[in-house]
């Protein structure tokens, strides 16, 4: 396969992790990093391998040889910035959720799909042995039919500054960790007679319109319960999903970092599924539907739908629906 030729949006903490670890594994290049403050963008290049420091977002996105881009700005950024990437040409792998509301999320799909380009958003964990495994045990009846599920975001509190606290960045726990539990909820629709629908949300704020945290309860047509607690002010880091069905019951200790701890506990069993990281499962997923045309376990209409859903969480929660950014995409930028 041609390897992709990938183009970073910014140096943020997570890119490394993210997008340049897995594109020195599976052979893809790391052609070029723009950030605001340009020493960033050089150390980033420095440290990671990327080959040169574009002058800004603007001019990345004009690059004619970089034909991806990755998007690891604060969430207020995802959408303008994918906006810019999609008109620009090019296929863009977005951090989750790729959009402030699920309006914006919508016209980022639309314009992707008119300009027949890849866009994917980046639900990492969706790719890791360890999830497919839960849906293996549902699939095959070991663990009869399922009744109940439920998710566990919890992370300790970012510095003030950070901006995940930010509303103008559209931050908040749902969006930083929540959107997790929701999306793996949301997949399990086929074993549980459909999508579920949010029955209600109550949440604690941080600071005017931003949430600390947020607990939503869903129901599936099938008859099964769903939970989502998320946390961005907690005293330890926990990402759990738990399923029980009239059979049995199966736990993912860490279902979206499985490469810190990739134990999936079924009754008294504990199977290890691998501490390959989920990132670069998901990059071979990408460069394969970039490359092939291989269908993605999330497309577009999946990242609507699950940007539909935390819109309807802040709203029963109490909480405004994030905004677009008031920053856009210009030269330079």
């Amino acid at each position: 396969m041609e390897p992709l030729r990938i183009g970073i949006l910014g140096a943020a903490r997570i890119a490394g992790t993210a997008i340049a670890a897995p594109a020195r594994e599976t052979g893809h290049r790391l052609v070029a990093v723009a950030a605001r403050d340009r020493g960033r963008a050089e150390a980033f290049a420095a440290e990671h391998g990327v080959e040169r420091v574009a002058a800004g977002y603007a001019e990345l996105l004009a690059d004619d040889e970089i034909d991806v881009v990755y998007n690891p700005l604060p969430n207020g950024l995802h959408g303008p910035w994918n906006l810019a990437a999609v008109r620009a040409g090019k296929h863009v792998l977005s951090e989750k959720p790729f959009a402030a509301n699920a309006e914006e999320a919508g016209e980022v799909a639309a314009a992707a799909e008119a300009a027949g380009v890849r866009v994917m958003e980046a639900f990492h964990y969706l790719y890791h042995p360890v999830l497919l495994r839960l849906h293996e045990l549902l699939a095959s009846g070991e663990l009869g039919e399922l009744r109940a599920a439920e998710a566990e975001l919890l992370i300790p509190a970012p510095a003030d500054g950070d901006p995940r606290w930010s509303f103008e960045l559209a931050g908040g726990a749902l969006m930083d960790v929540g959107c997790y539990g929701l999306h793996a909820l949301r997949g399990l629709a086929p074993w549980a007679g459909g999508e579920p629908v949010l029955e209600s949300a109550t949440g604690t704020a941080r600071r005017p319109g931003v949430d600390q945290a947020v607990d939503a309860r869903l129901a599936f047509p099938g008859g099964a319960t769903g939970i989502v607690r998320c946390d961005m002010a907690a005293a330890e880091v926990r990402f759990r999903l738990r399923l029980t069905g009239t059979r049995g019951e199966a736990t993912a200790v860490n279902f979206v970092r499985p490469d810190t701890d990739d134990r999936v506990l079924v009754g008294d069993r504990v199977e290890h599924l691998g501490r390959r990281p989920s990132y670069s499962y998901q990059l071979e997923a990408f460069a394969a539907h970039v490359r092939d045309g291989a269908p993605l376990r999330n497309d577009l209409a999946d990242a609507v739908a699950t940007m539909t859903l935390i819109d309807e969480c802040y709203r029963a929660a109490g909480f405004p629906v994030r905004p677009r950014s008031r920053v856009e995409p210009v030269p330079g930028g």
